[in-house]
Parts: structure tokens; sequence; C-alpha cells
């Protein structure tokens, strides 16, 4: 199934607006996140509107080198994320997650942060409430610096396909207008089916050779 995103009335979404959309991945309210994001561009506006990427671990691994404490904070604590709406059908969900998610090793495997469903809830002790909020701004900071962040802008019939996990992703604010100026169209794959379909097309391309 795909999605489009359009500025419409009674949006539920920043995404459905015409305003900045800051860097994020997609729904860290689910417990397995999609791993792969499709964006097709059906319309495109004049002025604005700018997509903007940004490589999270290689973030990731830059705070680690400068601030090794900072690192640990994102990568221990559980955050709530949360949703509620309606969207298609009615929807409420709810999950935890680390921001930087690691593996056995420390290495940073998945990326779960999005500012607009992160939860005003936060059950953490109290005196690490400030030390966990200074780490996220260093992490946002490095997010958003010239340095590290891609902007492009799509036109009409362009396709981006981009790691969901690792690549964070934004748009700049557009002016709206008497009727949509601007939409694309999306989809996610699960990395396993991803994989799954690359082993066969291996298969058919070794076959007929």
């Amino acid at each position: 199934p795909t999605w489009q995103v359009q500025d419409k009335a009674y949006a539920n979404n920043v995404a459905y607006t015409t305003g900045k959309l800051c860097f994020h991945t997609d729904y860290p309210v689910l417990q397995h996140p999609p791993g792969v994001q499709f964006l097709h561009c059906i319309k495109q506006t004049a002025a604005g509107g700018e997509s903007e990427v940004v490589d999270g671990f290689h973030v990731s691994n830059k705070l680690k080198k400068q601030n090794p404490q900072a690192y640990q904070i994102l990568s221990s604590t559980a955050v709530d994320y949360t949703d509620v709406g309606v969207d298609y059908c009615d929807f409420a969900v709810q999950c935890k997650q680390r921001i930087i998610d690691v593996d056995s090793r420390g290495q940073a495997v998945r990326i779960n942060y999005n500012n607009a469903t992160r939860d005003t809830v936060f059950d953490i002790p109290a005196e690490k409430v400030r030390p966990f909020y200074t780490a996220l701004k260093e992490f946002n900071d490095l997010l958003n610096s010239a340095e590290h962040r891609f902007i492009y802008k799509l036109k009409p019939g362009d396709i981006v396909t981009f790691d969901n996990w690792r690549v964070l992703h934004g748009r700049q604010s557009y002016q709206s207008g008497s009727e949509v100026t601007r939409h694309l169209e999306g989809a996610y794959a699960d990395w396993d089916v991803v994989m799954s379909r690359l082993r066969l097309l291996r298969k058919r391309v070794l076959n007929r050779d």
C-alpha cells in the first residue's frame, strides 16, 4: 500500500502541512519500524519544499568519539513514543525505543528519532533528565550541521529510496496555495523482504548467465 504526502485540512501529521519537517526516522512508535522507504515525487512546488537527509550512523559515530557519555545515554535510555489519531483508520500506538539502538558491540544498528511522536511521558529518574536532554541536543545539533546534512529537490517523476533505520530525512517549508502544490507518494518495505527479492533476482541472473 502507498500513502500520499500533501498538505490537507485537519492534518494529523506535520508531513501533511506546508511546514518544515525536522530530521526524523519514520515510525519509531512501532516495535519494528519499516526498514526501507520510497518517496515518488508526483508534483513539486516552485519555491521551497527541498528535501533534506543525514546519515544517522555517521553522526552517531561522531557523537561517540567527541562525547562518549552522551552516546551512552542515548543508546541506553528508553524513550516513549506514542501516536493517536485518524488516518485511513483510527489508530493508537505506543512503544519504547532507544534513540540510538546498538548491537552487542555497542555499534549503532538503528536510529529511532522522531520528536513529533516522542511522548510527553518520560519515566526516568529525575536526576537523569537534564543529562539526557543535553545529550539529545548535542546529537540534534550534529544532525543539523551543514557539514552532515544533504539538501536536494525532487522533480516530478523522481523516486528516492533510503534506509529508514539509518537515514534521517526532513523537508523545508513551502507556501500553501489554492490547490495542492506539492505531492509525494510513499511506500515502505521491510529489509527481510528486500533481501529475499535481491537473492531471488541474483539467482535468476546467475541461472540466465
